[in-house]
């Protein structure tokens, strides 16, 4: 009966698609605008050190308190998501986003390190309303069967901010002129004060048109099955949300790949900007190979996030961790090959450019389906907001940790320690996969069956 249902279901009703795809557009563009002003930090990382005389350890420290306040956001906001529901979530963090950047580019105040950190402590808790309330939006969307297709989507609304942003850098750095306004050259305070205004449309656009839920959109409640709790709304007390995901088996184990990810991650798209400049003497302000390269590791990031989901959902039956594993070892093995070239000194720009490139596809696939896919399958329409925010805190805990590590070995070390670190981040990440699908196997034989 289970089987004939859902495979009845699939066959929406009419209008459903068009309402789903316009609703899942409008939180696309939010989430995007997002990294418009948490990416914008990356292309600010040259004037800073040469501003205010930062070490590279200072530079990762500060991404690191943006990851802590961030991992420990989502936490904290994922269970209040399931409670006040994702659009409410989404708009605090949106307004909150746009408040923070906007000090961030004003404030004549922000020449000392503990003030830059207490503004990006602000602005990673603020950010970390997001993911939660749209990955408890959409699982209210979204049947288990397609959330692995939707994790691809939403991989490109991430990279689709971190595209614009690696555009619209360099045009704010060069300088600009719209009649009396006058953006100056390298003002790099500007990265933080034009960002923030397409966030603000954005809020508006959600706040007009997002719909919770298909039932408030119009729709019979059962038009989207849901496997763990296909029951009416999807809002629970806090208590119930708390308890069952923390008391889930497969949680923990996406948690720490997921910090992985994070590590991994956070690592190659912070400090590719200053690698170009430092190792390979190029120019701070975004333009040429810089440019290129934080336009098309997202680019193929967006590649990596479609395939993963689309394979997952298609070829694995809904299946995450036998993909994640796969996609994290094959990027450590691609790490540990860069790793070796820039220890023998060999890499000139148009290589750089081909690693950092060829990185950003099994990272970003696995940031797509261990981090949207997967926290929707565990915890339902009704407690996807905490299971995200419980998964994704890690990424930033992992980003937190790693990143103040990683920028003392560059100090030291130099760069040929950068590769290589991620490349053990990635490894842990894939034989935690492989645990996962391990202990999922011994629950099945013994008649227990989980989704994630």
């Amino acid at each position: 009966m289970g089987e004939k249902k859902i495979e009845f279901i699939h066959h929406y009703p009419k209008g459903f698609r068009k309402k789903r795809v316009r609703n899942w557009l409008v939180l696309g563009l939010m989430y995007a605008s997002y990294y418009m002003c948490r990416y914008n930090f990356r292309s600010a990382t040259p004037y800073l050190v040469d501003e205010f005389h930062f070490s590279k350890t200072d530079i990762s420290t500060l991404w690191a308190a943006f990851s802590f306040a961030y991992g420990t956001g989502q936490l904290i906001n994922g269970l209040f998501s399931d409670r006040i529901g994702g659009k409410k979530a989404m708009l605090i963090g949106g307004i909150g986003t746009v408040i923070i950047n906007l000090i961030f580019g004003f404030s004549p105040m922000i020449s000392s390190f503990s003030t830059l950190s207490l503004i990006l402590l602000f602005n990673g808790y603020l950010q970390a309303w997001g993911a939660p309330g749209m990955v408890k939006i959409n699982a209210a969307w979204f049947r288990r069967q397609e959330r692995g297709t939707f994790s691809g989507v939403f991989g490109f609304m991430v990279q689709l901010g971190q595209m614009a942003t690696a555009q619209l850098s360099p045009i704010i750095l060069t300088g600009f002129a719209i009649g009396t306004f006058v953006v100056a050259e390298n003002d790099w305070r500007w990265l933080f004060r034009i960002p923030p205004i397409v966030t603000a449309i954005a809020v508006i656009l959600v706040a007009l048109v997002v719909k919770e839920t298909p039932e408030d959109a119009g729709f019979a409640p059962d038009v989207v099955v849901d496997e763990i709790d296909d029951s009416n709304g999807a809002r629970v007390s806090l208590k119930e949300s708390f308890q069952t995901i923390f008391k889930h088996p497969l949680v923990w184990y996406y948690a720490i790949a997921y910090a992985c990810t994070g590590a991994a991650r956070h690592s190659s798209d912070q400090l590719a900007t200053l690698f170009f400049v430092e190792k390979l003497h190029l120019n701070g302000n975004g333009s040429g190979a810089v440019k290129w390269t934080l336009t098309f590791m997202p680019f193929v990031g967006v590649l990596g996030s479609l395939a993963s989901g689309w394979i997952s959902d298609k070829l694995f039956a809904g299946q995450r961790a036998p993909v994640a594993m796969f996609l994290y070892f094959a990027g450590a093995l691609v790490l540990l090959g860069g790793g070796v070239l820039i220890g023998m000194d060999l890499v000139n720009v148009a290589i750089a450019m081909a690693m950092l490139i060829m990185i950003s596809f099994p990272i970003n696939a696995t940031h797509s389906i261990v981090g949207a896919a997967a926290p929707m399958d565990i915890g339902g329409k009704k407690m996807a907001g905490f299971a995200s925010g419980v998964i994704d805190s890690f990424q930033y805990y992992g980003a937190a940790a790693a990143m103040p590590i990683m920028g003392w070995l560059l100090d030291r070390y130099g760069w040929s320690s950068w590769f290589p670190i991620m490349a053990l981040f990635c490894s842990v990440g894939g034989g935690t996969m492989f645990l996962l699908s391990q202990k999922k196997e011994r629950m099945k034989k013994q008649g227990i069956i989980v989704f994630g």
